[in-house]
């Protein structure tokens, strides 16, 4: 295993942790407080840890995620000084903070299937079940030699 990747994996993962306690004890900011729940969903270092990109898990409307991150990136300079005492570096990463709309793709998702199970019992279908296909004639295309007159049988 690369030693760098490894280094990389661990400041990573430290990084969320620290970033998830300062962000809620010593962010100040109306924006950041306005979020209801607030997650820092993962942690990103380039090869060098010069810089990390922060993705940040927001619940509620994207109004209030888009100051949020606003909010963050503006204390992102602040916050730099206890990461680099936190996790002892000598050169704390410039953070960029980014909106993480993975939780809220599944959330869609979530929906979409619970809907799909509605529609399957209104038809009187068991939900996971394909929907019954209609008996029709064999398609012509299917067949060699029956659809298409380019269609030449293989000899």
């Amino acid at each position: 295993m690369n030693q760098g990747t490894g280094r990389k994996a661990r400041v990573e993962h430290a990084l969320r942790d620290v970033l998830t306690s300062l962000i809620a004890s010593e962010v100040r900011d109306p924006r950041v407080r306005a979020a209801t729940l607030l997650t820092v969903a993962k942690v990103e270092v380039n090869v060098d840890l010069a810089v990390a990109n922060v993705y940040i898990s927001v619940v509620g409307d994207d109004a209030t995620a888009d100051g949020v991150i606003a909010g963050l990136n503006k204390a992102a300079g602040f916050l730099r000084g206890p990461v680099a005492r936190e996790l002892s570096l000598q050169r704390a990463p410039e953070l960029r903070f980014h909106h993480d709309v993975s939780i809220d793709v599944g959330a869609k998702l979530a929906a979409i299937v619970r809907e799909d199970e509605e529609r399957a019992r209104a038809a009187g279908r068991e939900p996971g079940q394909a929907e019954p296909t209609p008996a029709s004639a064999p398609d012509p295309a299917a067949t060699p030699g029956t659809g298409d007159p380019d269609d030449k049988e293989p000899t």
